[in-house]
């Protein structure tokens, strides 16, 4: 009698437990997909994983509701706002710039390409940018109303050194809103 290789035997045993054990009804394996079913809006699972801190993911997220939806405004601003999250200045840029051109009277959008700019330097712009926002806003937006406190105290105090700007840092507020914050 000769007998099977020692791997050859994992093998079978592997496919036996599978074949006997069929479909778990405890809730361990992950559930099936359903083909049929109608898929998440790309916004609505993007902001659910910035506010989870998953920026990578909510940006793949936001890409897959730009293929659904075009690039609208929401989407434009979304898409600024996790590159913005990841540090990828640029292109938040060329992002929100574009979504103030889409819709020019969305304070969130102008907020947005504001704390861009502030991290880029351009405090000038900025200060210009938050103030625009906060008329478009009414000043109801604290965040905003920080902000262009912030840019304007920047802006009047030439003297503003670089160990004084890493006490500051971003924080996310409501839907895609950026706050400056004081770092603790």
């Amino acid at each position: 009698m000769r007998l099977a290789a020692p791997g050859a035997t994992a093998a079978l045993l592997i496919l036996a437990a599978c074949a006997a054990g069929g479909p778990s009804h405890d809730g361990v394996f992950a559930p099936g997909v359903d083909p049929s079913a109608q898929a998440e809006d790309g916004l609505v699972v993007g902001h659910r994983l910035m506010q989870a801190g998953e920026y990578q993911l909510a940006l793949d997220a936001f890409t897959r509701a730009a293929g659904q939806q075009g690039l609208t405004a929401e989407v434009l601003v979304a898409l600024g706002s996790a590159n913005l999250a990841l540090g990828r200045l640029n292109q938040a840029e060329d992002l929100l710039r574009r979504a103030t051109r889409e819709d020019a009277e969305w304070p969130e959008a102008w907020n947005n390409l504001g704390v861009v700019l502030i991290e880029r330097g351009q405090t000038a712009e900025a200060a210009a940018v938050f103030r625009k926002a906060f008329a478009l806003d009414n000043g109801q937006s604290t965040a905003i109303r920080d902000n262009l406190r912030l840019a304007l105290a920047k802006l009047e105090d030439p003297g503003y050194d670089e160990a004084a700007q890493q006490q500051y840092r971003l924080v996310r507020e409501g839907s895609g809103s950026y706050r400056i914050r004081r770092a603790p």
